[in-house]
């Protein structure tokens, strides 16, 4: 197994494998194969039908405006890098980058240019939304040419992808605006879509760690009436807790990746760290509605602070 080794500053130290050793596969098919080994992803693509959408959740990045700042520890800039260099190495390239929010630590447009920076050589289309670190009004000034766009409603392959802003200015929680929802609403209503995955940043339900729950969504409710409304919504994916997440509400699952930088520990009551690897979602989209997930964790050395009570 190659092993990842990370100290924490209190001298313990950690390792965790690659992806294929922490893969957590969600299925959005009742009739998945099960013969597939660990019902892995990646080997489900070569099987599959060849005009799936295949989409990377790249999620918290929390770039600095310069490279070698550090959040409690992880070069977030070095690690970002990593895993974008794991992408690249797939076997097959994503047909889309979906990046949800907190892509940057400081609002600086040095770091928005180095994130356009870093994905400029993967080619690969990213869409983006805001978290509660960013600046959307910098985000779309420097987010105006290829291979991002700011484009919040995209069709691929039977799909259609809603971004929405949930960030709130000077706030870590998050809400979705009248005008947010009733655009939500009108899209949905007239979608020609055979299905649709809803991207935001904050999480809509609590996630286990009590300390994130006055963090997230406040007004789940509006979110939850909508996707109830409409049979076509199969996916919400969202960021903000550093962490993978899986919660099925009616008919619509609800799902968070890992950050790229650091990982937030699962069911904790207060703030902590997990020395687990960064890593993002891999989404198989079919064009019959049906989906296939999973969690890819990248091998990477760092000195995590373990100690930190809050970043």
């Amino acid at each position: 197994m190659e092993g990842l080794g990370c100290r924490s500053n209190q001298g313990s130290s950690w390792g965790v494998g690659r992806s294929r050793n922490r893969v957590i596969p969600l299925v959005g098919v009742e009739h998945f194969d099960k013969s597939l080994p660990n019902c892995n992803l990646l080997s489900a693509i070569a099987m599959s039908e060849s005009r799936t959408l295949l989409v990377a959740q790249v999620t918290d990045t929390h770039l600095f405006a310069t490279a070698d700042e550090c959040l409690l520890g992880v070069n977030t800039a070095d690690s970002c890098q990593t895993v974008l260099d794991w992408i690249r190495g797939l076997e097959r390239q994503p047909d889309l980058l979906l990046l949800t929010g907190d892509l940057s630590q400081d609002g600086s447009a040095a770091s928005y240019e180095r994130l356009q920076g870093l994905l400029a050589p993967l080619g690969i289309p990213a869409y983006w939304l805001p978290g509660n670190h960013d600046r959307p009004a910098v985000m779309a000034q420097v987010f105006h040419q290829p291979p991002i766009s700011a484009q919040k409603s995209i069709f691929c392959q039977g799909w259609q992808l809603l971004l929405l802003d949930s960030s709130v200015p000077d706030k870590v929680h998050g809400v979705l605006t009248p005008e947010t929802l009733d655009w939500l609403d009108r899209e949905l209503q007239h979608t020609q879509a055979h299905s649709v995955a809803i991207a935001l940043h904050h999480p809509p339900f609590p996630v286990g760690a009590t300390w994130m729950n006055d963090i997230g969504l406040h007004n789940t409710a509006g979110l939850l009436a909508i996707c109830d409304r409409y049979p076509q919504v199969k996916l919400v994916l969202f960021g903000h807790i550093h962490q993978p997440f899986h919660h099925t509400h009616n008919h619509v699952h609800y799902l968070g990746s890992p950050s790229t930088c650091i990982q937030f520990k699962p069911d904790s009551p207060t703030f902590a760290l997990d020395p687990v690897a960064p890593g993002f979602r891999l989404l198989e989209l079919h064009p019959d509605g049906t989906w296939q997930t999973q969690i890819e964790r990248i091998a990477y050395s760092c000195t995590l602070d373990l100690a930190a009570a809050g970043y």
